[in-house]
């Protein structure tokens, strides 16, 4: 049974069609490529699985449980969580606050047990910014934990953002465009992160990327978009070699020989 399922879904804004009848489904475990040029809609695509947009027409499933237009809130609850094209942190909060914004969710005390700081408060403070420092660390952003998150280089704001959403203890996690304003060095770093944090949380990936290297490198399989369309969804040899593929988004530089 796939862990997610899109079956003919389609977003209309007014008289635009940003997506439309796009079907696939992943199954658990597997890291996919969400490809296409800019404008092809791969952003659309995760604003309506997480809940941010509302399907016009067609179908999603979670877990074999319709998720279509819910509250975005309840489908993080239901195990999705995502990473941003443009990052959105916390810039004037610490990189371990940005990670403690989501762990409080799990803080089982009130406001008067606060206000005179009670020694479950102090017990669950302690527990959460350990938490939140284990999070740092599969990131490997604990030496700044301190620093306000504003002050990191961009590359670490991108491993800020994954370990934020890690927090979260997702199921499918969304990733878009995380390797985005990385250097070549940074990019093979992301790959063996993104490797290390599936394996650690048994994690379901859709990834985002224009960076061909780092799709090749880590997805075996590949959804293709065009003009809100799918073009195909195959193997990464398979879109490597189609000739679609190549004339609308790849190049030859990506065809094997």
């Amino acid at each position: 049974m796939p862990i997610l399922q899109l079956d003919k879904v389609t977003k209309r804004f007014g008289g635009i069609v940003a997506v439309k009848d796009i079907s696939f489904a992943l199954e658990k475990d597997e890291i996919v490529g969400l490809i296409g040029p800019n404008g092809a809609g791969k952003t659309t695509i995760f604003n309506l699985i997480t809940g941010v947009y509302n399907v016009t027409e067609g179908n999603i499933l979670f877990n074999n449980e319709s998720i279509t237009n819910l509250n975005p809130v309840l489908i993080v609850q239901k195990g999705i969580a995502r990473t941003f094209q443009n990052i959105r942190l916390f810039n004037k909060l610490s990189v371990m606050e940005n990670i403690r914004t989501v762990l409080f969710r799990e803080a089982d005390y009130n406001l008067g047990q606060v206000l005179i700081r009670t020694p479950k408060v102090a017990k669950v403070e302690k527990q959460l910014n350990e938490r939140a420092m284990d999070f740092l660390k599969v990131v490997g952003l604990t030496e700044y934990a301190k620093n306000r998150a504003d002050s990191l280089p961009y590359g670490f704001q991108r491993k800020l953002e994954i370990a934020r959403a890690l927090a979260l203890e997702p199921k499918l996690l969304l990733l878009d465009e995380p390797a985005a304003g990385m250097n070549p060095e940074e990019s093979l770093e992301l790959v063996d992160l993104i490797r290390k944090i599936k394996d650690m949380y048994d994690l379901t990936i859709i990834l985002i990327e224009h960076h061909m290297d780092v799709v090749m490198e880590l997805c075996p399989r590949i959804v293709v978009i065009n003009f809100g369309e799918m073009l195909m969804d195959g193997s990464k040899e398979e879109v490597q070699n189609d000739p679609r593929v190549l004339k609308a988004y790849l190049g030859e530089d990506y065809a094997y020989a």
